[in-house]
């Protein structure tokens, strides 16, 4: 609520009370590019005194102030001093979402404590004051819904300066960070990942960095491409990741180099995580989540006011939290992957890219987690779309990325489609895979009779050793006799 409203007032003008207004005249801003290093202020005539300047984002307004001369007691001794204007060394603040992730578990803690401390301070009133209560707030009923209401609305107003329009799809979206803030928490990855960095000259990254500029150059008249300075990172990790932050640094890991078949698919791996910064996703994730955490308060406190144990308290905490991931987290981040899909296509095409073979990428990391026994969640339990989803909607997209690209004076591509290779060599896997299945069937089968065989010939064979024991049983059952 506090980065609301702080966001809400940072969008107001400078007003100015009225005994600043006597000494001060504010003049037009001057537009100052920023090449320049200095801005000048004129001073305006019949005034006196220094000209301050003041700035607001890219607003400069200059102040000319008036120096008020008042009667001193002591006119003799009067003297002026003048001395050096000294301003505090300029701090950083941290960054928003920086703080948002270091209140988020005190703000539970602190709806924990309060939910807690409610239902004890109940449990302690006598039974007339606990009656009294509920009459009060009985007669009171419309004020306190009249109350609920206005906060209501408040909440409402707050949200809604807080929309903001997609820059490429021109989707209305609820944005209470900016992409500016996550360009801040670039240093953190920075660090991470330092000592698993390739060399520039490894030929891995330089693989990276051409698809990488050859992007950005075949998209620049995209104005979020052209403003970033892009920068790539190879990181030494078996992992199939790979992702981009808001201020244009690329991390690849060299597990994904191992899962793309060719320069093809990394291109289309490449322009969706391009699209997640240039549509500011990451910016736009954390807003729903800090808007339905500030939600979630709510009926947090009332979960620890009203059950009557703890423990009943810590189940319907933790079911909440699940509720709140499956209906709100999870289902809006697999929105934004589809989106980034389908603006990742779109950046792929205009880079003459065969984006035919984005299906074919998804289909291979289905097959690679069902031969690696890698248990696949539903998607409803996962922030991404399936494999088997996610190929299949952009299957459909094909044909209007080909329509792109095509337009963007492309060479042609060749007549063999990809998808049908692919369909056609796990077809012929599959066949192989069932021959030598039963190949392998029928010489088990006949290793068995075999072994039978042998079984049965030596039982039968009258061997000299097996005719003494015979005999032996035989003369052991006369004796008895």
């Amino acid at each position: 609520m506090a980065l609301l409203l702080g966001n809400f007032l940072s969008k107001k003008r400078l007003v100015l009370p009225a005994f600043l207004k006597q000494n001060f005249q504010i003049s037009q801003p001057h537009h100052v590019s920023r090449q320049q290093s200095f801005v000048t202020c004129h001073r305006l005539p019949n005034r006196i005194g220094p000209v301050l300047l003041w700035r607001n984002g890219s607003r400069y307004i200059c102040f000319n102030t008036v120096v008020r001369r008042t009667p001193s007691r002591d006119t003799a001794g009067a003297f002026t001093r003048c001395g050096p204007f000294h301003t505090s060394a300029s701090r950083r603040a941290l960054p928003a979402p920086l703080v948002w992730m270091v209140l988020k578990p005190l703000q539970k803690l602190m709806a924990i404590i309060l939910g807690r401390s409610i239902r004890k301070w109940w449990v302690a009133l006598p039974d007339n004051r606990r009656q009294l209560l509920r009459e009060w707030m009985w007669h009171r009923r419309w004020r306190l819904v009249a109350g609920a209401g206005l906060g209501l609305v408040i909440m409402a107003i707050l949200l809604l300066t807080h929309l903001d329009e997609s820059p490429l799809t021109g989707r209305t979206r609820l944005l209470v960070f900016s992409k500016e803030n996550y360009m801040e928490l670039a240093a953190l990855y920075m660090e991470e990942f330092a000592e698993l960095m390739l060399p520039e000259c490894d030929p891995r990254h330089q693989v990276v960095e051409r698809v990488i500029q050859h992007l950005v150059q075949r998209n620049k008249d995209i104005p979020e491409v052209s403003e970033i300075d892009w920068t790539v990172h190879v990181v030494q990790d078996p992992k199939v990741n790979a992702f981009v932050l808001s201020n244009g640094k690329v991390f690849v890991f060299t597990g994904m180099l191992d899962a793309v078949t060719d320069v093809h698919q990394l291109t289309i791996v490449l322009g969706h995580e391009m699209a997640h910064a240039l549509l500011g996703h990451s910016a736009e994730q954390a807003s729903l989540s800090h808007v339905v955490d500030l939600l979630s308060l709510i009926l947090l406190t009332a979960i620890w006011a009203i059950c009557p144990r703890d423990s009943l308290a810590l189940l319907g905490h933790w079911a909440q939290e699940k509720l709140t991931q499956l209906m709100f987290n999870h289902p809006y981040s697999r929105k934004l992957e589809a989106e980034a899909d389908e603006v990742g296509l779109q950046l792929a095409a205009k880079a003459c890219a065969d984006v035919r073979a984005g299906p074919v990428f998804w289909q291979q990391m289905e097959m690679r987690d069902r031969l690696t026994g890698e248990l696949e969640l539903p998607q409803w339990l996962s922030t991404h779309p399936s494999h088997k989803n996610r190929y299949t909607q952009m299957d459909r997209l094909i044909p209007q990325a080909l329509e792109l690209r095509a337009s963007c004076v492309c060479p042609p591509l060749p007549e063999a489609d990809p998808r049908v290779v692919f369909s056609v060599s796990v077809h012929i896997l599959l066949e192989n895979a069932k021959k030598q299945t039963k190949a392998q069937s029928e010489r088990d089968t006949w290793d068995l009779q075999q072994r039978k065989q042998v079984e049965s010939r030596y039982r039968n064979r009258k061997h000299p050793l097996y005719n003494y024991l015979n005999q032996l049983s035989k003369d052991k059952h006369v004796l008895h006799k």
